[in-house]
């Protein structure tokens, strides 16, 4: 492209030096014509000569100024690219080799560009620096370190933009923080009737949402606010709970009716102040009922301190221990003596509920398995009709298993009991273990009353029929109703004697002594047996089973 323009360049000399020489030769001509002289035309050719290379000259000097001018523009430009390039912390500035315009041209171009950079980044610092100064005055928090004296980088320029992203972030935090705060402050200052007394406080309550300080302190301090207020509720909280759980107490022991409770304050929900003030009201009035009323009330609580003895399987030695129980001098102090004892022995029931209630539930079950064995031993049930033999069966091979299991499990429940609290679980003043062993005991020893008892029996009936012969068996209508009712009685009196043994004697008459066959002593199968030893703890249910199998 260069080649081509330099040709057209070229071609256009040669027209201006052909014009040139046309000029003169009709410059030439025209004198001739005119007749000037030689001398004259010389002279005025010089005249063309100097006119046509001053004219020549000033356009050389003219295109001579504007390379100089063109040359310092560069170097200018270089200059202030060295400069903007080290202001704006890039690297050095390379151009490609060209002439001397274009070269000047791509150099005030860089400039501009460069200028503009920075233009930008130092107005993109100002609004930065706005920012910030905002939301360090609403956050309390230290300006972002950057010289403001220089041209920042982009690295400086990002970090300051993510710096005040994050602190736009945490304002946001804080301030929702401190709306919802604000919000359950407000409501529990209502509940509980407390005004704002510190500055702090109305500035929390009274002040604009936007004017508040997010400082990190004062969102500490508004949590702490909000703590202690919530700290205030629970305590009225509980303190109310206490005075309703005092006041129905109270209510059961005076037996105040229920028209006067249902206009209580006590069957109000919240726990502000004002139902904190009616429900101590409402104890202190009832305290003051109850004083009137020592020996009702003295009472009530005995029933009440009975029934929690009960619970814990009191013995009667234990019970006789708090002998204020027995006192029927009614005065404020038993009266107190009372509270303390049922408080005490109320905490030792919660406390070892479970237990307890495992203990009752032994019980229980074991005043069922003694109804199913009395009712085992009643011969009436073999005329019941409908399965009930079937049914009773089931229920105690189901009731053996449950009670060998709840022993198992009592024992092991009570052992980690006595491991953990260091001292005997008694049971009705004795060791679990030794209660349910002398229950055992008591119920063989009942077994073999009942036997010796039927032993008794039998042999007293064999001794009348003996001595006065075999008692009618058939029903009275039945017996009423036969013609040969005496020859059955004289029969069987002739098998009485004919039965007779060499080994029996009987004196007839009737003041005299009667010497006992032996058919009335005990067989060997009526000793006791299994009362020397009470039936061990962990084979309950071998117990259970031979108990089944020895019942009539």
């Amino acid at each position: 492209m260069e080649c081509g323009a330099t040709r057209r360049s070229e071609v256009v000399a040669a027209e201006a030096v052909t014009c040139l020489n046309r000029a003169m030769a009709a410059l030439r001509n025209i004198w001739e014509e005119i007749g000037i002289s030689e001398e004259q035309r010389l002279e005025r050719t010089d005249t063309v000569r100097k006119h046509i290379e001053t004219l020549l000259d000033m356009m050389v000097a003219e295109e001579e100024n504007l390379k100089e001018r063109l040359l310092k523009s560069i170097a200018l430009c270089r200059k202030e690219l060295d400069r903007l390039c080290k202001e704006l912390q890039l690297g050095p500035f390379e151009m490609e080799e060209t002439t001397i315009l274009q070269t000047e041209k791509n150099l005030r171009t860089c400039v501009t560009a460069l200028q503009k950079q920075k233009q930008d980044r130092k107005q993109e610092l100002k609004a930065l620096q706005e920012q910030d100064r905002s939301l360090s005055g609403i956050l309390c928090t230290p300006l972002f370190s950057i010289d403001t004296n220089s041209v920042p980088s982009l690295d400086d320029l990002d970090r300051y933009r993510r710096h005040v992203a994050s602190l736009n972030t945490l304002k946001e935090q804080r301030q929702e923080e401190f709306v919802n705060n604000k919000h359950q402050i407000i409501l529990l200052m209502e509940e509980l009737d407390h005004t704002p007394d510190t500055s702090f406080e109305r500035d929390v309550v009274c002040e604009d949402e936007k004017v508040f300080c997010l400082s990190k302190d004062n969102i500490m301090a508004l949590q702490k606010l909000l703590q202690q207020l919530e700290a205030r509720r629970a305590l009225n909280e509980a303190a109310c709970t206490e005075l309703r759980t005092r006041i129905i107490a109270l209510w059961e022991r005076l037996q105040i009716p229920e028209e006067e409770r249902e206009s209580s304050a006590v069957h109000q929900s919240w726990s502000r102040v004002k139902t904190l003030r009616a429900l101590q009201q409402e104890v202190d009035r009832l305290e003051e009922l109850k004083l009137q009323n020592l020996k009702s009330v003295i009472q009530a609580i005995r029933t009440e301190l009975a029934d929690y003895w009960d619970k814990c399987f009191y013995s009667q030695e234990q019970r006789d221990n708090f002998s204020p129980f027995y006192d029927e001098d009614y005065t404020e102090t038993l009266l107190e003596q009372h509270d303390a004892e049922v408080g005490k022995i109320k905490t030792y029931y919660e406390t070892h509920k479970d237990l307890f209630e495992a203990v009752q539930k032994w019980e229980e079950n074991w005043k069922l398995f003694l109804e199913l064995e009395r009712k085992a031993a009643d011969p009436s049930r073999f005329t019941n009709r409908g399965g009930n033999l079937l049914k009773e069966e089931k229920q105690r091979a189901k009731l053996q298993k449950t009670l060998s299991k709840l022993q198992e499990e009592l024992e092991r429940k009570i052992q980690a009991w006595e491991q953990e609290f260091k001292g005997s679980f008694l049971v009705k003043g004795q060791q679990f273990m030794e209660y349910v062993s002398e229950q055992w005991q008591f119920y063989h020893l009942e077994k073999e009353k009942e036997k010796q008892e039927r032993h008794l029996k039998k042999s007293r009936e064999m001794e009348a029929e003996m001595l006065y012969g075999s008692a009618p068996r058939t029903p009275i209508k039945r017996r009423m109703l036969s013609p040969h009712a005496p020859a059955k009685v004289s029969k069987l009196h002739g098998t009485f004697n004919a039965s007779t043994t060499p080994n029996t004697t009987v004196r007839m008459a009737f003041g005299g002594p009667i010497c006992h066959s032996p058919t009335s002593r005990l067989p060997p199968s009526g000793k006791k047996r299994g009362l020397s030893t009470a039936p061990s703890f962990d084979n309950a249910s071998d117990v259970l089973n031979s108990t089944t199998n020895n019942a009539p």
